[in-house]
Order: structure tokens, then sequence, then C-alpha cells
């Protein structure tokens, strides 16, 4: 009789053998079981419908929970287990590469996503200008930002060449330096960690302060790990070659400095001695483009609202509240074209002209139809301010604008039909108190 392979042993051997895939449908289920459990809280406070109406929607917005929450997470929690667990074969040290890949890849991606589209990060915005509520300044100064990268660029190079060569086979002086760069790229890592973390963002709960460090913290332990599976490499080609007899070699201070560099276990510190060399020659290239050695500190220091920042910002104007004002305040300038400031309740404002028009148009309709003026306000209250809060980004902000262009020319023409003197009542808009006399 054939012995029977139980489920759980079945699940571990296909795990073994598609890790990679095995760690991505883990993720879609437990972002689907995220998206189930949701409804059921939904339906256990008593709302009257789920917020997930069926299971297409749960399927889809799982999987979407699972490839852009779940997973990074997922990848984290491997690179951590893989610290105290070395590849010990050719096809475990294969998988906990391709994960490395992966996460550099959506890494980068990932970040690049949620910095620009999600976050109400003005990454134009210098320490001295002033922005708009919930809008936060730059954590890394323009003016340093090559530098910034070339020191990111450096331990991406370094990390790529020592998980690509044949230790064995490459001359230590090689190991050591790729490991000197890789330094510089956990150095800026270890940076923007303290830079963010820890920090009450203005637009969220501090959850998107954690998941902007969570590349930067995947790059240290991958990091770690490269270096440690290095020198553990080198170890067990050595302890076979020892069984060689080796030459003899004459007393002189490149043998020496050659036997050190042979052991393994000086790897680690001779990297961060060869580090400052090749700074020292990084920085020389870096001053050929008007970058200061200074930089590598000054691109988290010269910045505001942060843990790190040296500045401090001008307080934040409130741009929320009627969302054509949100569009003027955090828009692209050369689209929504702000024209000056306003006041609106006692509060400042940027003003612009579809703002304007579309205050006089809502005048008009107050002075010659009340009642439809009622209902017209109700509705505005009722769905105009939850879109204002929506707008967390330029692009979105772009958007509205553009939309808005048709009701903008339709609002223009009953201005220009109801009222003698059309551009005065436009230009009046949002004055403050005495001025619009």
């Amino acid at each position: 009789m054939e012995k029977k392979i139980s489920p759980v042993k079945k699940i571990s051997s296909s795990v073994k053998k598609r890790p990679v895939s095995s760690s991505i449908l883990l993720s879609m289920g437990l972002g689907c079981a995220l998206c189930i459990l949701e409804s059921v809280i939904e339906m256990a406070e008593g709302h009257s419908a789920l917020f997930y109406p069926d299971v297409f929607s749960v399927v889809i917005i799982g999987f979407i929970t699972g490839a852009f929450f779940v997973y990074p997470g997922v990848l984290t929690l491997i690179h951590f287990i893989s610290l105290f667990l070395l590849p010990k074969t050719e096809r475990h040290k294969k998988a906990v590469r391709r994960f490395e890949y992966i996460t550099i890849l959506l890494g980068l991606l990932y970040s690049w996503i949620s910095n620009y589209y999600f976050m109400d990060i003005a990454w134009d915005a210098e320490w001295s200008k002033q922005l708009y509520d919930p809008q936060v300044h730059q954590p890394l100064w323009t003016g340093a930002v090559p530098t910034f990268i070339v020191m990111c660029l450096a331990g991406g190079i370094g990390y790529f060449v020592l998980s690509r060569i044949k230790v064995e086979k490459t001359p230590p002086l090689v190991i050591v330096s790729a490991m000197a760069a890789m330094y510089l790229g956990v150095f800026e890592s270890v940076m923007w960690c303290i830079q963010l973390l820890g920090m009450n963002l203005p637009f969220g709960s501090g959850l998107e302060a954690v998941l902007l460090c969570l590349f930067p913290f995947d790059f240290i332990m991958i990091s770690i790990k490269t270096i440690r599976l290095s020198i553990y490499e080198w170890n067990a080609v050595k302890e076979q070659k020892e069984q060689e007899p080796e030459a003899v070699k004459e007393k002189s201070i490149w043998n020496f400095l050659d036997k050190k560099l042979r052991r393994a276990a000086y790897w680690p510190a001779l990297a961060f001695l060869f580090m400052w060399p090749l700074l020292g020659i990084l920085f020389c290239i870096l001053m050929l483009f008007g970058q200061k050695p200074d930089y590598v500190i000054k691109v988290f220091t010269e910045t505001a609202q942060w843990r790190l920042s040296a500045r401090t910002a001008p307080p934040n104007l409130p741009s929320h509240g009627h969302y054509l004002c949100t569009v003027a305040a955090c828009g692209h300038e050369k689209l929504v074209k702000p024209t000056r400031m306003g006041e609106r309740h006692g509060k400042a404002i940027v003003v612009n002209r579809q703002l304007c028009i579309a205050n006089a148009f809502e005048q008009i309709l107050e002075e010659k139809t009340p009642g439809l003026h009622k209902h017209v306000r109700h509705f505005y209250d009722t769905y105009g301010f939850p879109i204002a809060v929506l707008i967390r980004t330029k692009w979105a902000a772009d958007v509205v604008y553009l939309l808005m262009k048709p009701l903008e020319w339709v609002f223009l023409m009953v201005i220009y039909f109801c009222d003698a003197k059309p551009e005065n009542r436009i230009a009046v808009q949002y004055l403050p108190k005495g001025e619009g006399k």
C-alpha cells in the first residue's frame, strides 16, 4: 500500500517548491480575509448594508489590499526570519535572492506611488514656503537630493555586486569594497527612518510614516543578510582549502594585508574603513555638480516638520471647507492659476478665478431665486464638503478643476446675463470686509 501524505506535508512541500507564489497567494488570502472581517464588523455594528456588497467586490478589494498592504508586510517578515536562517543550499539561496529582488522592485514602485499620489507631502516645497492644510513640507531638502540619490545608488550597486558574484572566485578587496558601498545605502536608510518615524503627520494616523519606512528597513535587513552570507560562504570554502598545502610567502606589509583580507571576520570592520575613501571619491564627483560634503546631513536638516529638521516653517493656511478653495490652494499653479489671497469666514484662503465665479454665481442665485438657492446650498453642504476631504494631492485638485470647467462657463454666462457689471462682482469675491465696497 502506498503511504498517504498528510495535507500539511503537501502544503509544506508546495511552499518549498514555489516560495514566491506561495507568499503572493498568502497575501491575497489575508487581504480577502481582512475585507470579510470588515464586512462582518459593519454588520455587527448594525449597519443596514455591507461595505462590500458582493463576493466579487470582496475578491477585488481583497486582492488590492493584499498586494499593496499585506504583501510588503509578508516580505518584511520573510527578511526578518532570513536574518537568523542562512541559506544552506543553492535552492534556498536562490529563493532568498528572488525575495530580495522583488522587495527592491516593489519597494521603489510602492514608495513612489504612495509619496506622490496618496500622501500630502509637498515634495517641491522647501521649509520656507507656506502650505495649506493638511500638507507637510518635503522631508528631503531639494538642494541636496542629488547627494542622497548617489549615496542610495552606491548602496544598491554594492548590494547587486555582492549578491551576484561567486565569493570563492572573487578577490576579497572587491567584496570589502562592495560592503563599503552598501554601508552608504544603509546609512541613508537609517537616517530616512529616523526622519519619519514617530512623527505625528497631519494627514494620517502615523501608519503612513511606518509604510514609508518599510522599504528602507527591508534594505537594512537585506544588506545584513548579504554580508553575513558572503562571510559564511568564504569561510566554508576556506575550510576546504585549509587541507591543501599553502605556499610559503615572504614576510612583508603586503602579505600581512593580504592575510587580513582573507580573514572574513575582519570584512565588516575593513568595509567601514574603506567606506571613507569611497565617500571622498563620491564627494569629489558631486562637487563638480555643485554639491557639498555636508549635504549628506543637510539633506535631512534643511527641512521643517520632520524629526531631524533644523528649520521652522510658517504655519499652514486652511484649505478645506469649500472644495474649490481646496482646488485653488492645492492644485498645480500653472493649471489652477491662483490670483491672490482672500478671506472666508475670517480665515485667509487662496483665490483663483474659478472660485470667484462660483461664489458670484451663488450670490446671484441668493438674490434672484432664494428658494432655489436654499436647495442648491443644501446639496453642496451634503456633497461638497466630503469632496473637499478627498482632495489630498495636487493631481486630485487638478482633476476637480478640469471637471468644474464646463460648470464655470455656465456660471459665467449666467453672471453676464444677470449683472450690469459682471467682472466687478467677480473681482470683489472673498475680499476682506471693507475692501470690496
